[in-house]
């Protein structure tokens, strides 16, 4: 009889969608998961990883985050809820791309206002994916995006806001 695999139990996919708990904040979990990822970033940092390895991690997150929220959100017929967050620690993943190696505080204060400014306010195409996809891939792929218009907004404030440089 030929072994099946398992899938992931209900409790390791909680655990990484949540980003080991932080998504069960019982206020601003989006905010508190993004926060959580201020020690991933200091943690990526010091390992002297490259710009190619954070774009892989990246990548892997997002690829495995958008079969992860579709099987739980399937499972429990609900659809992008507040708890999940590693869709967060995505985008401020990718906004720290920008700025990237950096973790000087004021570099690490624009990624984390301005990807939660963005992520709040869902600028097309965000507000698409985040209403219309219903897959999982609509929970995780806004954060995303967001993540790449806080990025680029971070460049500019730097480039332009003398206070930033």
């Amino acid at each position: 009889m030929k072994k099946q695999n398992k899938p992931l139990s209900d409790k390791a996919s909680l655990m990484y969608l949540t980003f080991f708990g932080s998504g069960y904040s019982p206020k601003a979990p989006g905010t508190v998961g993004s926060l959580a990822t201020l020690p991933l970033i200091y943690l990526i940092s010091i390992t002297g990883f490259g710009l190619p390895i954070l774009i892989t991690i990246i990548l892997l997150l997002t690829i495995s985050s958008c079969f992860v929220a579709d099987y739980i959100q399937k499972k429990y017929h609900i659809h992008d809820p507040g708890w999940i967050v590693i869709d967060e620690v995505i985008g401020m993943l990718i906004t720290w791309c920008f700025v990237f190696p950096s973790i000087n505080i004021i570099d690490l204060s624009l990624v984390f206002v301005l990807f939660r400014a963005f992520d709040i306010i869902k600028i097309w195409p965000a507000t698409y994916f985040d209403k219309k996809i219903l897959h999982g891939s609509g929970t995780i792929i806004d954060d995303v995006i967001s993540g790449v218009y806080a990025g680029i907004s971070v460049v500019l404030v730097k480039l332009y806001v003398p206070l930033f440089n």
